[in-house]
């Protein structure tokens, strides 16, 4: 793992004894570090100290993570931005990437993932899964990544995905499969 010598990190996340013992557990680390619970409080933090890494909640009760991280990026562009999440699914993975963030974690991940996602400098692929998703959660998978990518917009993505309006929606409605 690289080591810099600025090592600013900017925690947003509204659950409260979450964010403070990933806190505390990387103030040990050596992290110098602010914390917000709102997207707007976060923004407003990565303006007035435009941090080196930044952890961020992808569901925030004024919005979403993936509004942040951009703005982090044009306060500071070498800021390597992490999402956590309590909801993964791949739609959610890409968008994480393709907003500015480096890696993308499920909640709850402790410190030492959090450390090594934000200092990990390599691009090196991770170990195939012990447990391979099932074609049925694969392709719940693609529907909610065409779902994301035509703005929730259930019409286009039925018309997209070449099925009735209405077989999506039930689709849509449902939980994911399991594996």
């Amino acid at each position: 793992m690289t080591e810099t010598s600025d090592k600013s990190l900017l925690i947003i996340d509204d659950d409260a004894p979450y964010r403070q013992r990933l806190a505390l557990a990387l103030e040990k680390r050596g992290f110098q570090v602010t914390q917000a619970e709102s997207v707007e409080a976060g923004i407003a933090a990565a303006k007035a100290r435009p941090p080196r890494y930044a952890v961020v909640d992808l569901r925030l009760a004024d919005g979403s993570g993936l509004d942040v991280v951009p703005e982090i990026k044009k306060s500071r562009p070498d800021c390597r931005a992490v999402i956590l999440t309590g909801y993964g699914n791949i739609a959610t993975a890409v968008a994480a990437i393709k907003s500015g963030a480096v890696d993308y974690l499920p909640k709850p991940a402790d410190a030492d993932q959090v450390e090594a996602a934000l200092l990990d400098h390599k691009d090196a692929l991770p170990p195939p899964p012990e447990q391979p998703m099932t074609a049925d959660r694969v392709r719940w998978e693609h529907i909610q990544r065409v779902y994301e990518q035509c703005d929730r917009n259930v019409s286009e993505t039925a018309r997209r995905l070449r099925m009735h309006r209405r077989t999506l929606q039930r689709i849509l409605a449902k939980y994911a499969p399991r594996g």
